[in-house]
This record gives structure tokens, sequence and C-alpha cells, in this order.
């Protein structure tokens, strides 16, 4: 083949640097004295690339001294993985094809067009338009491949439809189906899917070129999609006497039967066969480049190497060890047979930490280092944005303002979880928690001082933790009305939050509505609240244009579902929208995600989160056609994409320096090194420890590292006299005995802890609930059937349905057991109920309730105490833990109980739970005597009872209520005490150190 005949395709090898190669090798080929470079046209894969290639004409004129630089016109092809549209050059007004529909309005169409076809199994509201998204993307993805809707129906599908599971026959009949329809709904609106009107636009533009070739040279370059179309354009570039293709990072010196190795990659397929077989290594670095040459119809001899380098450019010899790096299963045997310096990775390290957060200091400090050094550039490249926000975080604690510029997605933007929280607290119709965490939220204040506003919000918020409460407006206005008259100005706060909220829940849970007049009602609602804060950052900007288009076409789609559904519509339609940080971080460093890397080159990049499932990803199925059907209709496989990780991995290891790095932890527990670093690995193999590098991380822990801090002894607080002067209740006599801390911690320095907002029930607020519902039947006269009161309560308390499924059953039988247990009396009456009572020891006032106190006919007392578990033991009495039966008894010989008093000889524990023995009819419900009664071996005789509670409390009074005996923590490690303060006495630093005797060792 002569060589003007020869078709114009070269690569810039990794160790290059593919952007500062390019324009090193484009200025001296196609300046001109009067225009420069101004006639050339740059074709290259996105905006992102076009930026990178004008950074590195700048630098070349720069090193050159060059005052000024005409650069070439640079024009975008677009690749939807990019999420990236055409350049004007390749989008001509003037062509005959049909505008682009709006991603949006394809959205609800699609939902429409598959709930029509489903019928009554189609799902509704969020996952509906889920389906309609994923819908959307396997159109996309047999678009991109020139594949059309007939061939869904072709030969090579229906030999396979027989052998599909019943799940994956039913997902391709409806997606034909849904394909059908929608190719005639476009043609109604005269408009093209994006992918398909791309592939119209690519085909135009090679058939005007090939016809008509453009007067000046047209170089396309880093281009790497293999699309059917746009392979044909290429090749038209190639062979055009001013064009070429240059492609990135690919190898020339792979031997011929590794590059068979690579598999068919869309050759013509034998007669019977499909363009993919199943043993393409699709996950190869150099697949794709293989799948677009052969789309092109280039041989891979004719690719010529590009003999430029750039700045950063590193030894040749990096290419050959990258090359030797990915090689396919059957060829890699030969590593064995490598020679050192064939193995050798000259400034690559590798570098492990114990967890992501020490992983990304020891990141940030290898940048800060890099900076030291004089126009040093340094790129951190990781798909993992959580531990690129952490390295930007802990650079800016150092001044050093690195912006990521993947982005964050607009859900989790400041403005986006606002219009998020608003959207939560219209789905939950105003509970508790998503209330308070949007009218919390930074940007959210009314319109008033911010401080001012937290002040009203959290005097609110205290009051509403606890039990769950019913939804909606009420119980925070029962709440506020009850504050106004102590905190004047709440009232002034409340309206203004009313008014904005209200709005959010006058839509019925389950009723339907349209989605445009939801989104209205959440926008005005988180408006009101934030104002123009809302919209005024990038954030704020990519909100009002995301919600703009989203009721736009809601609105033209007549689009309606719950409220309730609203919240996750709105989370899975912002997920995909990054919201990038505008210009103005340092200048030599960028953390960069995988498709911001990609044409990028740095003197020193860093190489994070190599862990399986973050790089490479983890692979996907399509969830509406079966892998089988994919390959029979010429789709490349789903490892696919984990060559485009490979090949992403491979330029960057090309920088001359190259850190590789990792963590072995991550929040869910091991994480497993990338296939990739383990490439990297064996391939050093003895060589890998001097390619360790652990100096980073050694700096990272030192500096979170402290001097060890000595034992912390066990808590023995020591208040003064007046201090020690408190009360004790009828059930904190057990805890001042058992341990002292608590009591202290509690009563004389006040401290209680906080309920959590819609707290879920304990068995606490079990034990509430069934006293409040026996205290209203003991009172009600005449008496109704205790469930009816119990249904009663259960309403009030808004009690959650779950529990009303487990526990009602079983306490609807405990109550009917009391109830018939009162009913049958004949020798005792109820004389109080939930009664208060006190007396003075010693010029102590000890006072508690009574759940309930019995007569009998005799004139004797009997003290009953409800439990809705298992009542204290009688061993736990009379070692002195359970004494709150016994106190009260003291307070009835005492006359402490206006209700009655006299003579204690009955104490009684009514426990709600399961019958210890099968006499019981209601399966539910014994009454226990914590004393040594009947058959009992151990503890208190009756006639005991009290003066052995008496002693114990004129001890305990003498000792740390009169006395100066120190609080002392877990005293009675026996004790079984709540665990509230375990973490204010600093359980876990001291109580190791202890002995088996509850000493300090």
């Amino acid at each position: 083949m002569a060589e003007r005949d020869r078709p114009k395709v070269y690569s810039i090898a990794a160790h290059r640097g593919f952007a500062d190669a390019l324009v090193a090798g484009l200025v001296p080929r196609y300046s001109e004295p009067e225009f420069g470079l101004a006639r050339l046209t740059l074709l290259l894969p996105s905006s992102r690339a076009r930026r990178t290639v004008s950074e590195a004409f700048i630098r070349h004129a720069g090193e050159q001294g060059n005052p000024g630089l005409l650069m070439p016109r640079m024009a975008v092809v677009g690749d939807l993985d990019l999420d990236e549209a055409l350049g004007p050059l390749l989008d001509p007004l003037g062509a005959d094809i049909p505008a682009a529909v709006d991603p949006q309005r394809r959205l609800f169409a699609l939902a429409d067009l598959i709930a029509g076809t489903m019928g009554e199994n189609a799902p509704t509201g969020a996952t509906l338009l889920r389906l309609a998204r994923d819908t959307g993307a396997t159109m996309d993805r047999l678009l991109v491949e020139g594949i059309g809707p007939e061939e869904l129906v072709g030969d090579a599908v229906l030999d396979l439809f027989g052998s599909l599971s019943g799940h994956w026959q039913d997902s391709l009949r409806v997606f034909a189906t849904v394909q059908a329809k929608w190719l005639g709904r476009l043609q109604e609106w005269n408009r093209l899917d994006a992918a398909a009107r791309r592939n119209r636009l690519f085909d135009f533009a090679a058939e005007s070129w090939k016809r008509s070739p453009p007067g000046t040279p047209m170089v396309a370059a880093g281009v790497t999609s293999a699309a059917p179309s746009l392979a044909r354009l290429l090749r038209v570039v190639a062979d055009l006497d001013e064009g070429a293709v240059i492609l990135p990072d690919f190898d020339l010196t792979m031997p011929a039967d590794v590059w068979d190795e690579l598999g068919r990659a869309g050759a013509a397929p034998e007669p019977g066969d499909t363009p993919f077989a199943r043993d393409d290594a699709v996950s190869h670095p150099q697949y794709h480049l293989k799948l677009l040459l052969n789309r092109m119809g280039v041989a891979r001899e004719e690719v010529q190497p590009w003999h430029r380098k750039g700045l950063a450019a590193s030894p040749p010899q990096r290419s050959h060890a990258i090359g030797s790096l990915f090689l396919p299963p059957e060829a890699s045997k030969t590593w064995v047979e490598l020679p050192v310096e064939k193995r050798r990775l000259a400034g690559v390290r590798i570098m492990q930490a114990a967890t992501p957060e020490e992983e990304a200091q020891a990141v940030a400090l290898l940048v800060r280092e890099a900076l030291d050094h004089p126009e040093k550039r340094v790129a951190v490249v990781t798909p993992d944005r959580p531990l690129a926000r952490r390295v930007v975080h802990h650079l800016a604690r150092w001044n050093i303002l690195a912006d990521d510029s993947a982005g964050r997605p607009l859900a989790q933007t400041a403005a986006g979880r606002a219009f998020l929280l608003t959207a939560e607290v219209m789905a939950e119709n105003a509970k508790a928690v998503p209330l308070m965490a949007l009218l919390g939220h930074p940007l959210a204040d009314g319109g008033m001082e911010r401080g001012t506003w937290l002040r009203h919000l959290r005097t609110v918020e205290r009051e509403l933790r606890g039990p769950r409460l019913e939804t909606g407006l009420r119980p925070i206005r029962d709440v506020v009305e009850k504050l106004v008259p102590t905190h004047k100005q709440l009232g002034d706060w409340w309206q203004l939050t009313e008014a904005a909220i209200a709005p959010l829940i006058e839509y019925q849970p389950d009723q339907t509505a349209r989605l445009s007049d939801l989104i209205d009602t959440i926008a005005m609602a988180a408006e009101n609240l934030c104002g123009e804060k809302l919209w005024a950052k990038e954030d704020g900007r990519s909100l009002a244009q995301f919600v703009e288009d989203f009721r736009l076409h809601a609105r033209e789609a007549q689009f309606e579902m719950r409220p309730r559904d609203v919240a996750r519509v709105l989370v899975d339609a912002m997920e995909p929208v990054a919201v990038r940080p505008p210009y103005g971080g340092h200048a030599r460093v960028q953390v960069l995600g995988l498709l911001e890397a990609r044409m990028n080159r740095a003197d020193i990049v860093i190489c994070a989160g190599l862990n399986e499932g973050v790089w490479p990803g983890r692979g996907s199925v399509d969830a509406l056609l079966a892998p089988p059907v994919l390959r029979a209709l010429g789709v490349p496989g789903a490892d696919f994409r984990i060559g485009l990780s490979a090949h992403d991995l491979a330029g960057a290891l090309g920088a001359p320096e190259v850190v590789l790095s990792r963590s072995a932890r991550d929040e869910s527990g091991p994480t497993i090194p990338s296939r990739f670093l383990l490439r990297v690995q064996a391939l050093l193999g003895d060589l890998l420890p001097k390619h360790t590098d652990t100096r980073a991380i050694d700096l990272a822990r030192a500096m979170i590292r402290t001097p060890e801090a000595p034992v912390y002894p066990r808590p023995r607080p020591m208040p003064n006299a007046d201090q020690r002067l408190v009360d004790i209740s009828a059930t904190a006599l057990d805890r001042l005995r058992g341990d002292p801390y608590q009591f202290f911690a509690g009563k004389i320095m006040q401290l209680q802890a906080l309920d959590a907002l819609d707290a879920p029930p304990s068995p606490a607020w079990q034990g509430e609930v069934a006293h409040q519902i026996l205290e209203e039947w003991h009172r009600a006269d005449p008496k109704p059937p205790i469930v009816e009161i119990m249904k009663r309560v259960f309403e009030e308390r808004n009690v959650h349905p779950l529990m009303r499924g487990l526990w009602q059953p079983r306490l609807e039988r405990a109550l009917e057991w009391v109830e018939h247990e009162v009913a049958g009396y004949g020798d005792r009456e109820i004389v109080a109920v939930e009664a208060w009572g006190e007396m003075q020891v010693d010029g102590v006032r000890i006072h508690g309730k009574i759940d309930r106190l019995d007569r009998y006919a005799d004139g004797t007392l009997a003290i009953v105490d409800y439990k809705t578990g298992s009542p204290p033991s009688s061993k736990m009495v009379e070692q002195g833990y359970a004494l709150q039966l016994g106190l009260l008894g003291m307070m009835a010989e005492r006359d402490g109980f206006k209700a009655a008093s006299g003579e204690a000889t009955a104490f009684e524990y009514w426990s709600l739970a399961k019958a210890k023995t099968d006499g019981n009819p209601f399966g539910f419900g014994y009454v226990e005597t914590p004393l040594k009664v009947g058959s009992k071996r151990s503890g208190l005789p009756p006639e005991d009872f009290l003066p052995t509670t008496a002693a114990y409390l004129d001890g305990a009074i003498a000792a740390w209520i009169k006395g100066d005996e120190p609080f002392t923590a877990r005293l009675n490690p026996d004790y079984p005490g709540y665990d509230t303060y375990d973490q204010l006495m600093r359980l876990d630093e001291w109580l190791p150190h202890m002995d088996v005797e509850g000493e300090e060792a």
C-alpha cells in the first residue's frame, strides 16, 4: 500500500503523556507563519479533554517562550458515557436531521408506555421511573452499537428465546413492545433519541467529508469510543490528505499472539457465530482499542508511533512494563521468565493504609510534599468520591485549595439536600425526624437571624424528643402552645415555620397528585425556609436548572404519583446530576475522577482507592436484556467497562512518578485489593519491597499519634455536704446502693439522657403505656372492658403498626387476666391507684408512687407493683438491690399515703409476661412475691422485709447522704443497672483493670 493511501493512525505511548505529547507534535506539523495553528481542527472526545489540551498548548507556548498563541479549533464529538453532547462543528443546523428529544421528556414518556404495556403488573412511583430510566439506558446502549429494534425479533434472538428463563422472556417482550411504541412517539414528535441523532450526525459528517474533504487539517485525538458510526467517521478522518487519528496509550509493542488472544473484538464473525465470543478478553485495557480499529477497518500494523513526548514524560521502559502488566491470562505465564529490566517499574510506588481516613491523610501529605518543588504538578486520581472529598478537606487544613473536578451528586450538596429534606417532610407527612432535620439545615432560617432561629428550634426539638408521635403538625403545634408562656418569641418562629411547611402536608398520603404540582409545592416551601440562599451558589444554580427541567416535562406528561413517593423519585433523578466547583483552586493540584483524568498528565500521579469494587467498579448486568441476548446482538459484555478502567490506570501509570494507594478496610469491613494492583505486585515479584512506600503512612499515623494516656481511674466523686442533701425516690435506693455513681450523675448532677426523636418503643415505654391503661381502667366508674381502654391509649400514643402486631395481642391477654383477677376479689379492695407517698427518715425525704394499694378485710395492706417483664428475684431483695416494695410498705405504715395507712403484710409483683403455670386460661400474667414464702428456700421472711429495708435505707443515708462516702462507679459489679452513664464514667477505660473483687489491680 502506498504511503499516501495508508490511513494515518498514530499512537501516543503511555509514557509520553498524551496531551503534552500531542501538542508537541501538532505545533511543528500544522503551524503556519500567518495563522499558526488556527486552521487546524481537533476532534476531541469531551469538553474536559478540550480543557486539558488547551492547558497543554498554554504550557507548550510558555516552554517555547512564545508571547501568544492562536490555538486550533477544538470540536467535541461527544460521548454518552461522559454525558457529553456533540460540539457545534458536528451538529450543523442545516442538516436535515430532527432534534434530540429532551432526556426528562423521554423519561416520563417511557414511564407512561411501560405502565400501559404492563397494565396491572406495572410498578408505580419511583420504581416505575427507575424502570423507565433503565429502559432508556438499554435503548441507548443498543443505539450506540447501531442495533435497531428490528434485530430484537431477528433470528439470533428468537433462537435464544426458548432457552431464557421466564423472567428474561417477559422482560424482553416488554422491552421490545415499549421500544416499538416509543419509536412511534418519536415520529409523532419529529424527534430522535440522542444516541440515534449522534449516529446520524457522524454518518452525515463522514459522507460530507468523504465527498468534499475539508480544506483545512482535521485531527481526531484521544477518541477511544468504539461506536460503529464514530468508527466510520474516524476512518474518513484518517484517510484525509491532511487528517489523522491519534489514539491514547495504544500498545504497539504487544506481540501478535497476545493481540490475537484478546479475541474477535467485533470482527466479522464466522457463520452462525456472534461478533463477541465468550472468551474475548473484554477486561483488557487494549480490547476497546482493538474493537475500534476493527470497526475502522484498520490493521494493527498500520498504526504508527507518535515520536514526540510531553513535558511530564517517563522513561520508555515504563510502556513496556505496562504492556507486560496487563497481559491476558495465557500470555501472562511469561512473567516467570521475564528479566528484571522488563519487570522494573521505576518511579512507581505502592502504598497501603489501614483505613480510608488514613489513606486520605497520607495522599494529602504526598500532595503537600510535591508542592514544595516549584512547577511540579500533582494529580490525585480516584473513582472513590468520598475518598476524594477527604483528600480535599485534609489539603484545606494547609490552605491548599484543591477542587474535586469530578464534582458531587446534586443530592449530596447543601442546596440539593435542603430540597430533598423538604420532599421527605412531604413524603412522611411531617414526621419529627425529617422535619427537625429540615428546620436545622444550614440554609434554613425563615428570614430570621440564624442564631435566633436555632435557639427556638432547639427549644422545640427538646420537647419533641421521646416516643413516636403522630404525623402532621398537631404534635409540634401543641408543644409550641405549651412553651409560648415561658418563651415569648417562640410564637413568631412557629408562625413563620408553619406558613412555610403547611402546604407540604395538605395532600393525603395515599392520594395521587400531579408530580409537577408536588415539585412546585416543595420548591416553594424550600425557598420560604431558605430564601435566595437556596439558589445562590453553584449547587443552587444546578438545582434550579434541574427543578425547572424536571417539573416542565412532568407537567407536560401529566405524570401523577403519591406524595409519599416523591422523595425517592427526586433522589433517583438528582443522583446522576454532578455539581462541579468553580475555578479557583490550586494551579498545580488536581483531584480527578477516572473520566476527568483521561488525557491528563502530571509530574506525580496518585492513583487512590485501588480496591476491588472501586477500581474497577463492580460489573453490572443489564436490567432488561439477558447477557446471551446482548451477546447475540453484538453488544460487548458487562466486563467491557473493566477494560476501560484498566486503560485509565495504564494511562496514569505513564507518569514520571506514580503512587498506587489502597486501604485495607473500609466502613463495611476488610477490602480486597484491586485486580490491577495484584497484577502490579505479581509482576514486580521479588522487587516488590523496593516499590513499597510506608513513609507517608507513617507520617499520617504520627499526626494523630499521642502519648499513651495513663489508665483512667475508677470514678469516685466526692460532692460536699450541701450537694449530698437530696431526696431519695423509692426506685433510686437500689441504684444508690448498687452503683452510687449513677445516683450521683442523675440526682446530684441532674444529668438525664435525651430521648431520640421518634424514639422506638423501649421496655420503659412499654411499661409506661401499660401503667396508663391500668390506671385509667382502675379509675373508671363504671369500668368498661379493659381492652377498649387499651385500644384508645394505643391510638392516642400513635403506636407503631409493628408494635401493634407483635405486642398488642400479648398485652391484651395479660390485661384481661388482670381484669379477671380483680373481678374475683372478695376479701380485699383497691384503695389507691398510682398514688404518691412520702416519709421523712433522718431528715431525708423519701418519696415514690405506688401502682396499687389494696386493703384486706382485717385492715392490713397489700403493696402491688405492675411489671411488663420479669420481676426482681428474692435473692436481689435479700441483697438489698430491689427494695422498692419495702420502701412503699414503710410509707404506708407511716401514713405516707393519703388514701390509707396500716400494716403492710403482702408485697406482690403483678407481671404481664407469659404465665408460669398452665392453669392460667389467658396464657399471660402471674403474681410473684419476692420473699421467702411457700416453698421458696431463699429470700427474706415476710416479717423481716420492712426491718431489713429500713436498715439498708439507714445505712445508705448515713454513708452517702449524711456521710462522706465516695459515689464509687459500679460499686457492686453484679448490680443490674442501666448503662445510661457508662460513657460518662468511662467504664471501658478502667473496668478491664479491675480484679475479680472489683478493686483496681
